[in-house]
């Protein structure tokens, strides 16, 4: 058994709080991890070991269960959410990944858990049969698209790992990324009598997805409904870092990939890069850099999400402390929404309504350099109109603000992957 620190210690100092945080994520391997006691008071708080991950048969056990697939019947109105998943197909949960702002490892666990392909064609065949199915399946997927059957090689290795990410700081050699289970998948559930299509609306982990050219193949040919959600999240590799997410070159290298196989597809497709602002290790000056990489590269993203903390995340508790608990090293960490929205604004640095705030950004970065309507701006100056033309990079053609699998006009290689969707 683990004792943390006591809840009045970790009230009392942020830092014994970040070591509490930092002790809680290395028992979250379900083959080692030991059960948590922590003191509070005159009692004591326990915490149980991680569940085994479920089995193949045990997952196929509960998905065959006889579910309704309608809201309860106490429900008259149109429910939204369910809208969107009605014509979805779960194939599996958990995920390896480690993201430091996410908690899918608290809630799925951090070993992939699959259904057998029998399983999900049962359940699509299910599914064409109920009534209003128009033979769309809007996704095939889990909390990531491509990490269907993904395990560690072999079980002894699994039980004693103490890594939080299979994934990063770069994928271990003891993890199989084989695609092909997943490839076989899609290729059988398309081939279902009462389905017309089948779309993977599930975010797709890149630096997974680039070791298997077929599987992106599939993906842009068959799977993609014109635009496909992936998330970069930064440019800087020393927040990157922060996130334990892979190297912005590695999302370039995908999205050319992903460029290639659309327009051998003969298909006009587009990226959706989703970006977070305000993470805890990015300075207002990190975030001046991203959007200069983002006018470079012709990017104009729309998916732009604020940090949120989030419970029993590893960023949370740099929010929080100030601390990064996997290091013990001081992080930056914007706490006033004022210092948010500026940070959100220059990312937005392509529209009028954000420039204002853009403006106090740069000011405030030592920046106001980038302000004018020189070729290396990023923002008009104060007097400029809404319709001001700031100094542009090389893009593709077609709709602002999308990725286009065309070669851009000015340099003659493809396209950059630009943003584009409602805002998140």
């Amino acid at each position: 058994m683990l004792v943390l620190p006591s809840y009045e210690e970790v009230l009392a100092d942020k830092a014994a709080f970040a070591r509490m945080s930092k002790l809680f994520q290395y028992e979250t391997n379900p083959f080692n991890g030991r059960p948590i006691l922590q003191p509070h008071g005159d009692e004591a708080v326990y915490f149980e070991r991680p569940a085994l991950p479920l089995s193949e048969d045990e997952m196929d056990g509960l998905y065959d269960l006889p579910f309704a697939r309608v809201p309860h019947p106490s429900y008259s109105e149109r429910i939204p959410a369910f809208e969107t998943v009605k014509s979805s197909i779960v194939t599996m949960r958990g995920c390896f990944g480690g993201c430091t702002f996410c908690s899918i490892t608290e809630h799925e666990g951090r070993v992939i858990q699959s259904r057998s392909e029998a399983s999900v064609l049962r359940e699509v065949r299910a599914l064409t049969r109920m009534r209003g199915f128009d033979g769309v399946l809007t996704d095939l997927g889990g909390p990531t698209a491509n990490m269907y059957k993904m395990r560690c090689k072999d079980e002894r290795t699994e039980s004693a790992c103490r890594r939080l990410s299979c994934v990063h700081p770069g994928i271990c050699e003891n993890l199989q990324t084989d695609h092909a289970p997943l490839i076989d998948l899609m290729k059988k559930v398309r081939e279902e009598k009462g389905v017309k299509r089948v779309f993977i609306a599930s975010g797709v982990r890149y630096d997974l997805a680039e070791r298997s050219p077929e599987f992106v193949r599939e993906l842009a040919k068959h799977h993609t409904g014109g635009q496909l959600s992936v998330a970069p999240e930064h440019n800087n590799d020393r927040v990157l870092d922060k996130m334990k997410k892979p190297s912005i070159k590695s999302y370039e290298r995908f999205a050319d990939t992903f460029c290639r196989a659309s327009e051998e597809a003969g298909k006009d497709q587009y990226l959706v890069p989703y970006f977070i602002t305000g993470h805890p290790g990015s300075s207002l000056a990190d975030t001046v850099e991203l959007a200069l990489y983002l006018k470079k590269n012709g990017m104009r993203p729309r998916q732009v999400q604020d940090f949120i903390p989030t419970p029993m995340a590893v960023a949370t508790t740099m929010y929080y402390t100030g601390i990064d608990p996997l290091t013990g090293e001081p992080v930056p960490v914007a706490r006033e929404l004022r210092d948010k929205r500026l940070m959100k604004a220059l990312v937005f640095y392509w529209d009028a309504q954000h420039w204002p705030l853009a403006r106090e950004a740069l000011k405030k970065a030592g920046r106001a350099d980038l302000i004018g309507s020189h070729a290396g701006a990023l923002v008009p100056p104060e007097w400029a109109t809404a319709g001001a033309q700031v100094g542009r990079a090389p893009s593709t053609k077609g709709p602002p603000g999308r990725a286009s699998a065309k070669r851009g006009p000015r340099t003659g290689k493809r396209g950059p992957a630009r943003g584009y969707g409602p805002k998140r």
